[in-house]
């Protein structure tokens, strides 16, 4: 489902990016292939410096269809960004890489707080971080970080995931996943 950034991934990357239904919600936008590469060695750089960390969704085929990424990590928290191919919209891909992503960063990377920056009017990741159990809608409980999102103009929703609530809703699962189990041998 996930695997480390690799700049020979860009090729396929690239043509998911340039979509219009996913470049305008992209971070780091490219208008070129070799600008994309270029990026992409950027970004496995940083990641080497702890300044990110990003993977790169593939399908069932170990195909690339997308990244996701946590940018800017400091204090344990960090920002999520993640894009998916227009091929691959409404198929499951956003939720079973978020899922992977947050327990490698939970569990693995030490990371305490994963923030979400949402354009108002992107209604497609508004819905998609609706569905996590485990996202708060952090815009009065975060002013700061709220605020320092929106200098220029209120144009961004904040939400936050905790390291807590996110594995309270691992261990839910992991229960339900047990009882469903033992009804279905007795």
């Amino acid at each position: 489902m996930l695997k480390r950034r690799d700049v020979a991934d860009s090729h396929a990357l690239f043509e998911l990016l340039v979509d219009p239904a996913v470049f305008p919600y992209v971070r780091h936008k490219a208008s070129s292939y070799d600008e994309f590469a270029f990026l992409t060695k950027q970004t496995i750089e940083a990641e080497e410096r702890g300044e990110l960390i990003s993977r790169t969704i593939v399908d069932e085929w170990g195909e690339p269809i997308g990244t996701i990424n946590l940018f800017d990590v400091a204090n344990q928290s960090g920002f999520l960004g993640t894009w998916i191919g227009k091929p691959y919209f409404g198929k499951g891909y956003n939720q079973l890489a978020k899922d992977a992503f947050f327990d490698e960063l939970f569990f693995q990377c030490e990371i305490q707080t994963v923030f979400m920056r949402i354009r108002k009017e992107n209604i497609r990741s508004h819905k998609a971080a609706e569905k996590l159990p485990y996202t708060t809608l952090a815009n009065e409980l975060r002013p700061d970080i709220y605020q320092q999102i929106n200098k220029q103009a209120d144009v961004y929703d904040l939400f936050q995931i905790e390291k807590d609530q996110y594995h309270l809703h691992v261990m839910r699962k992991d229960l339900q996943h047990t009882q469903s189990f033992e009804v279905k041998e007795a």
